[in-house]
């Protein structure tokens, strides 16, 4: 048996070294957003009256859909932080799980590199059970460095064991994804597949946790999401819902050792369905090969954005009461005289949803760079197909994606205001709204062209660019930032509609800049060398 993990700890250690820039990253970024929460709080709500009209808004069913039922008779700090944020961030230690599971696992199964490693004295489990112990380990990273943030914090309501608490729910709920990655890894025979199953089951027990929590509670006993919501940190602070994370976790990863250690190399224990004999018509052209290797991304991310928008739209008939007296929103939404709160609201969530759309649309270009990386474009520049062409058509998917992905948002945002509304916004509105912001999403498109003609391992820049405008175009009121970090970036430039007028040169402005990027990005990419 012990012949199966050979060296298990060696690669172990091998994978903390190739990927502890990628995992300090994820580790940071959860910690400092999950640590600066109770501190906004405070803040924001001194009293205990604040904190109760808060409970009160949270009883609201779209609330408790989003975020989980919560300890509301005993509304403090520390109660308030927990119940608002715990849930999701474990859906992003969740996927964080996910991502880096698959990419030492099933990824490297496609790249060949398990294959190198198996030629060596290497158990047959050993590869598994590396990737396990490392993504286990940054989530055990991650729980300590929560609990011990949350326990300095000079806060009351803030206890040690609820700290210990918190850290241990966000920890445990990443294991649970760790050994579903895992699972799917073996069902699945690419690492598409078994990302998107793994991440498909995290959005289905997110949704049977919300339908528990609204309605039938026993559902959101059987989703681990629905644990992670039954812990009530820093009021009753329920362990038992770690043991089942535990359990869970133990026989998930069991069961996955054993599919792992019977199946072949880069086989799945789902069958691939098979292809076609001759290509369809749509596939004998650039851009319809590039839109079917992302069609079901395309897709997924549609629907997602849809119900982006529905579950913000679901809100705007509590906007008064929520955020009456409330400074930090106040700082945040657009002060103009005439206009409704829901205006200004609808306005500065348009501004957020837009730039998630345009997340999409950058993994849509990327992907042109994925495919020469792995050595895919060579085959087809071998054919009479030049290589603007190729780039063209992944610029088009990717534009297609930007405007679907928007203009989406604002329907599911519209059509879930109509309801809950007694004046509910036009759909023109909205829609106009989420039009104001193409040219901005464009320019993040045709700099990612640019990079990738000319200089593209730099190509993350372009994620980096997109976070920068979220922080000083979303929190620059709040944290008043000078106008010019702002100028810096497209959606700085954007009319913030229905409460500012349209202004055509930004608009023009920014739809030049994307002309220039775009011819650039042609230009330089059809001159260089391919990598591979």
């Amino acid at each position: 048996m012990s012949e199966l993990f050979t060296r298990s700890f060696q690669l172990f250690k091998l994978t903390i070294r190739r990927d502890r820039l990628r995992a300090s990253i994820w580790i940071f970024a959860l910690t400092f957003f999950t640590l600066i929460i109770p501190s906004s709080f405070q803040s924001l709500y001194p009293d205990q009256q604040d904190r109760d009209a808060m409970a009160v808004t949270m009883e609201n069913p779209a609330m408790v859909a989003m975020v989980g039922r919560g300890d509301l008779d005993n509304y403090t700090i520390g109660a308030m932080s927990a119940h608002q944020m715990v849930l999701i961030t474990a859906v992003f230690v969740g996927i964080m799980s996910i991502l880096l599971f698959v990419r030492h696992t099933r990824t490297d199964e496609e790249e060949g590199r398990v294959e190198l490693i198996r030629a060596l004295p290497v158990g047959r489990l050993a590869t598994i059970h590396a990737a396990t112990m490392y993504v286990v380990l940054v989530n055990v990273v991650l729980a300590a460095l929560v609990a011990i943030g949350f326990m300095v914090q000079p806060i009351e309501s803030i206890g040690i064991e609820g700290s210990l608490l918190y850290g241990a729910t966000l920890g445990g709920t990443g294991i649970c994804f760790v050994a579903v990655a895992s699972l799917f890894t073996q069902l699945s025979d690419s690492s598409r597949g078994a990302t998107g199953w793994s991440i498909g089951l995290l959005l289905f027990f997110y949704v049977l946790r919300a339908i528990g929590d609204i309605g039938n509670e026993t559902l959101s006993l059987l989703s681990p999401l629905g644990w992670t919501t039954q812990t009530m940190i820093f009021t009753e602070n329920h362990w038992w819902p770690i043991l089942l994370m535990g359990a869970f976790s133990f026989v998930i990863l069991l069961l996955a050792y054993r599919l792992n250690a019977k199946r072949d190399l880069e086989a799945g224990l789902f069958p691939s369905k098979p292809g076609n004999a001759h290509a369809a018509n749509n596939l004998l052209s650039p851009f319809g090969l590039a839109f079917r290797l992302q069609r079901t991304a395309f897709i997924s991310w549609a629907v997602g954005m849809l119900l982006l928008g529905i579950s913000y739209g679901s809100v705007l008939g509590d906007l008064d009461s929520f955020f009456q007296g409330n400074e930090m929103i106040e700082k945040i939404l657009v002060q103009e005289k005439g206009y409704s709160i829901a205006d200004q609201f609808i306005s500065i969530i348009m501004t957020v949803m837009a730039m998630i759309a345009t997340i999409p649309a950058l993994i849509s270009m990327n992907k042109l760079y994925s495919e020469e990386k792995k050595s895919r474009l060579e085959l087809l520049y071998a054919k009479p197909v030049s290589r603007k062409t190729m780039m063209a058509s992944y610029l088009s998917v990717a534009v297609i994606n930007a405007f679907v992905s928007v203009v989406l948002s604002g329907i599911g945002l519209w059509a879930a205001g109509s309801m809950v509304m007694d004046n509910p916004v036009s759909l023109g509105t909205i829609i106009g709204a989420s039009i104001a912001y193409i040219p901005a999403m464009f320019v993040m498109i045709g700099l990612s062209a640019l990079l990738i003609g000319l200089k593209p391992n730099v190509l993350s820049l372009t994620w980096v660019y997109l976070v920068y405008s979220f922080i000083v175009v979303y929190m620059g009121n709040l944290f008043q930032l000078d106008e010019w970090f702002s100028n810096v970036t497209p959606f700085g430039h954007v009319s913030q509609l229905p409460v500012d007028e349209f202004e055509v040169i930004p608009f023009l402005g920014l739809s030049g800049v994307v002309v220039i990027f775009v011819i650039a990005g042609l230009s330089f990419y059809s001159k260089r060398d391919i990598q591979g």
